[in-house]
């Protein structure tokens, strides 16, 4: 195997395609990529079992086809250390690559090709068009809201739910819960797909453009693919909860502020929060809110706001950091805030979003 390619062309797709790697793998052979170069393509493969990434790169210099694997990050940070442009000829020498470019040369060790990963996917079963404008959107709007690594394995993904018309998204940690749906033009029935977290971070890195996309369902296995990219990913293999009974509809208190000065006001205050529990108390008085803020050092912290509010005073808490994830991701100026009491949970909502939905537990104080 031996190809040219400039760095500026090797370096977008390297990037992608490194991003699946984990940087402590259970087995050597994932802490590579493989590279093949065939039919004046280069194609790139990264994988961890459980994802799958392939990029290609079309029109490059191949003077012997053929395939190898190399360390992902070695290569990575090679490329990138080389001048704009210049050019970089990547040659099998035995067991060995020789990556040269100008004045630098290097070898990298290689591992047998036969020895990495294929995630193997039958026939899709379903297959979801989603302008991909609709598809960053539903993402933007829900992945901040998954677990990190919950033992209740579902939380630690995204719930793709279709029913009929209706594409929705729900992520939540069992304390907090987002929701974002966009309409289709057909109907597809009725069906849920959990998305792994880490492909659900591939997903984001991926998405550009303003073309449609085709996320495509085997029982297990969910795949897309786009022009010189190709992503597999395994299914979270469980039911997910009904998230409905945790949104809450019998509020009776509501609450419109600016979204931004909201989302100002408390990430201020949550500058002398405690560090650990991350609360926030807020008081919610006619046309006013008070946000106040401590730490066991003794440090604290208060603003107030104006709000539209015409109810009883009520005293409740939260984690800030939950609530400022929320209207982060919240496009509008506007932000419906519906209590009940100290104990339930509240509802956010962007005023001209009828489309999202946020759902945050309060915390005892």
């Amino acid at each position: 195997m031996k190809f040219t390619i400039n760095r500026e062309k090797l370096l977008e797709p390297l990037h992608l395609a490194c991003g699946v790697v984990e940087r402590k793998q259970t087995a050597p052979i994932l802490s590579n990529i493989l590279l093949c170069a065939e039919g004046g393509s280069l194609v790139i493969t990264s994988s961890d079992e459980e994802v799958e990434l392939t990029v290609t790169i079309a029109e490059v210099s191949i003077e012997d086809e053929g395939e190898v694997t190399v360390p992902a990050r070695k290569l990575m940070d090679i490329c990138r250390s080389l001048p704009d442009n210049a050019d970089m000829t990547a040659c099998l020498d035995g067991n060995r690559v020789a990556i040269d470019s100008g004045r630098f040369s290097s070898y990298l060790a290689t591992l047998p090709s036969a020895e990495f990963p294929s995630i193997e996917v039958g026939s899709p079963d379903v297959a979801i068009p989603l302008p991909v404008a609709d598809l960053r959107k539903l993402l933007q709007r829900t992945s901040f809201a998954m677990a990190q690594q919950d033992v209740r394995y579902f939380f630690n993904g995204v719930l793709l739910e279709v029913e009929d018309e209706t594409v929705r998204f729900v992520a939540t940690n069992g304390q907090r819960l987002a929701t974002s749906h966009v309409k289709l033009e057909e109907s597809l029935g009725s069906h849920q797909f959990i998305i792994p977290r880490k492909a659900v971070g591939e997903l984001s890195r991926i998405l550009d453009g303003e073309d449609t996309v085709s996320l495509n369902f085997t029982s297990s296995h969910m795949l897309l693919e786009r022009p010189g990219l190709k992503l597999i990913t395994k299914l979270i293999d469980a039911t997910y909860p009904d998230y409905t009974r945790a949104i809450p509809t019998a509020g009776n208190k509501m609450v419109v502020a600016d979204r931004q000065l909201l989302k100002e006001a408390l990430s201020r205050t949550a500058i002398l929060s405690n560090e650990l529990y991350r609360n926030v108390r807020l008081i919610v008085m006619r046309d006013k809110l008070d946000m106040h803020a401590n730490n066991p050092q003794q440090e604290e912290a208060e603003e107030s706001i104006a709000v539209e509010y015409d109810g009883e005073t009520l005293e409740i808490g939260f984690n800030v950091s939950y609530l400022i994830e929320a209207l982060s991701v919240m496009q509008g100026e506007k932000v419906r805030i519906t209590l009940m009491d100290a104990t339930s949970a509240c509802v956010l909502e962007d005023v001209n979003d009828t489309e999202s939905l946020y759902v945050i537990s309060p915390m005892v104080l």
